[in-house]
């Protein structure tokens, strides 16, 4: 235990933000950190505890105990260090991970846990700003080629690990930049995509080759990467979005989430609008914008149309409102259900619970509001939980321009999945299991969203790694890769 009273003696603190007047007129990260001397006043905060619920909360099972010590004690490298045996890319997870660890430290039971992400994030910085990262080279190549579909976190994960290996990998991602849900699904204010660059030139010194804009399943057939390759990972995301089966879906100003957030991502890139809005340009610009779904795929919509310079913004839910408190005594160390707040919402935004859109209403084409009801949500047969609608509570939204960010169902069938061959489970997901992550193709893998469902950054990396691992075993009859 690195101070056996810094939970009791120095007060939690963490990394503030720019005031939401100035940071809605660009798309820089906004957050600010902390001193290094603060950074390890906090780490002391850590009780050691003889189980660590934050290490069992973490999904890549990060060692927190183990590098809140070392940055106590000044030994920033050592904590680097060990913050990379478990995770590749700590500069993601420190910038978008909703911090399950925090909900699981002992501390969380009063309310007050050690700021982990904080210093998760602090330590990987640090290691990039003092030149501490470099490329891990494997001493030993073993003459495999193995092919990784899909750039995101997963296939990220996946590929440097089997580069470590010794293995000669490629990575084939459809889009013209890599980083799948990085690059075009988070919002560059939450994390900006130099960061990703950086990593790819770290991932090409130690012998990974990328190859955008090429989707195997398309212009490449599957046929022809399984004939030149001895392992294939199918690392794709979940990327069909849960559509909404309204009157009026079809009106102008109606677009999935991702369209929206893909186009400013790309001009935020120095796209042209040609290239970046293809298919027309949606902005949210002195528009009274609804957002239906409450997640993190509607917080990142919310604050980019506030950036956009929207009139308003409005958030519905189908779901009941949180409470703004979980009860303890029934939740911890598990992740909570409560009101959560993001910066974007702090910046602009009125949401509304309980609430179901029945019917777009619009003129010569144009949505132009929305008409809604509320619900209530009883025990139906069984003691499961159904929705009913309140009678008489039906009400009109103005409505310019509407995102619908209600998550996504599966991967997309068409293409890459199907081309395989690989079975897909009830849920439409690609079928694998999380001990071997072998689909029903030989020598094809699957992890991350593709295979999981939609999912964390962090519970991809996770699969990354462990897949890598798996695959390690499949070309050499064993493996030293962790999982």
């Amino acid at each position: 235990m690195a101070n056996p009273t810094g939970f009791l003696t120095v007060e939690r603190r963490d990394r503030g933000y720019e005031d939401a007047e100035t940071r809605t007129h660009n798309y820089r990260e906004f957050v600010h950190p902390l001193p290094y001397t603060e950074v390890q006043r906090q780490a002391s905060r850590c009780m050691d505890c003889g189980i660590p619920y934050c290490h069992n909360g973490c999904p890549v099972n990060n060692l927190i105990p183990d590098f809140n010590n070392l940055v106590h004690r000044e030994s920033w490298r050592g904590a680097l260090e060990t913050l990379h045996s478990t995770n590749n890319f700590p500069e993601f997870t420190g910038r978008v991970c909703p911090a399950p660890c925090e909900a699981s430290c002992t501390l969380n039971l009063q309310d007050n846990p050690v700021t982990i992400k904080t210093i998760e994030c602090q330590i990987v910085d640090r290691g990039w700003e003092e030149g501490w990262i470099q490329p891990q080279v494997a001493k030993k190549k073993t003459g495999k080629n193995v092919a990784v579909v899909g750039s995101g976190p997963s296939g990220l994960a996946a590929a440097q690990q089997l580069a470590r290996a010794g293995h000669r990998v490629t990575v084939f991602e459809k889009n013209d930049r890599i980083g799948g849900l990085l690059r075009y699904g988070i919002p560059d204010f939450k994390m900006e995509k130099h960061l990703i660059d950086r990593r790819m030139r770290q991932m090409e010194a130690e012998g990974v080759t990328f190859q955008p804009g090429v989707e195997v399943g398309a212009a490449m057939p599957v046929s022809m990467v399984l004939a030149d390759y001895d392992a294939v990972v199918m690392s794709g995301g979940a990327e069909l979005p849960r559509d909404l089966d309204i009157e009026g879906r079809t009106l102008d100003g109606i677009h999935f989430a991702m369209d929206f957030l893909t186009q400013q991502n790309r001009r935020v890139a120095g796209d042209p609008e040609s290239k970046a809005a293809p298919r027309g340009t949606i902005s949210a610009k002195g528009l009274d914008v609804v957002v239906i779904g409450g997640g993190d795929t509607g917080s990142d919509c919310i604050g980019t149309s506030n950036r956009h310079g929207a009139k308003t913004v409005t958030q519905l839910e189908i779901m009941p409102k949180p409470p703004a408190h979980e009860n303890k005594s029934l939740t911890w160390p598990d992740w909570p259900l409560k009101l959560r707040t993001s910066s974007s919402h702090e910046e602009g935004a009125e949401r509304d619970f309980s609430v179901v859109t029945k019917r777009a209403i619009g003129e010569n084409g144009k949505v132009e509001a929305l008409e809604c009801v509320r619900v209530e949500w009883v025990n139906g047969a069984g003691g499961r939980m159904e929705m009913r609608e309140v009678e008489g509570s039906m009400f009109y939204l103005k409505a310019d321009l509407v995102l619908l960010a209600m998550g996504f169902l599966s991967a997309r069938h068409n293409g890459l999945v199907a081309q395989s061959g690989a079975a897909v489970d009830p849920r439409g997901n690609v079928k694998a299991n999380v001990i071997d992550y072998k689909t029903t193709v030989p020598k094809v893998y699957s992890c991350g969203d593709m295979r999981r469902g939609q999912s964390l950054v962090v519970w991809a990396i996770r699969e990354g790694r462990q897949c890598a691992r798996a695959v390690d075993e499949f070309l050499m009859g064993s493996s030293e890769l962790p999982r």
